[in-house]
């Protein structure tokens, strides 16, 4: 039987993380659920709440808090 061996590799501690630009379709996807969710609010708050949480849910989730759709 042939015995394995294993030399452990550390990760390179140096390398730099990639820096995030701003999509203009990803800012105006987030617009976009905004204003749906603002619609739903207006028209009938109380009958569209579970459409308004799951947006809100996706939105919190999905997208980075660096890129608002509000600015």
């Amino acid at each position: 039987m042939a015995k394995v061996f294993t030399i452990p590799v550390l990760p390179p501690v140096g390398r730099k993380r990639r820096e995030r630009t701003s999509d203009p379709r990803y800012v105006d996807g987030q617009r976009l659920l905004v204003e749906a969710m603002r619609y739903l609010t207006q028209a009938d708050p109380v009958t569209n709440r579970p459409a308004i949480e799951l947006l809100s849910e996706h939105v919190r989730t999905r997208f980075r808090m660096s890129d608002s759709p509000l600015a």
